[in-house]
């Protein structure tokens, strides 16, 4: 399971924060940051997600207000 991160559409609620501690607030830019993701294009940021860690990603990605999360199983389906 990966997780896609579009940080320019993020404005910043920090629900995801709540819901998976890989998220976490970057108060300065006004925008959650995914840690250990790597930036594939510009402000879009992929980790796979660890075992154990699918269903808070799951949460993260159902909370955020405006769909700057994505969910993909391991066959590149999206879950959310």
């Amino acid at each position: 399971m990966r997780v896609e991160f579009d940080r320019d559409t993020c404005i910043g609620m920090f629900q995801c924060v709540d819901e998976w501690a890989a998220f976490e607030e970057n108060r300065d830019d006004g925008k959650a940051d995914l840690q250990d993701a790597t930036e594939t294009e510009p402000d879009l940021f992929v980790r796979e997600v660890p075992d154990g860690a699918e269903l808070d990603a799951e949460f993260a990605a159902r909370t955020c207000p405006v769909d700057a999360i994505r969910l993909y199983d391991d066959d590149g389906e999206r879950i959310v």
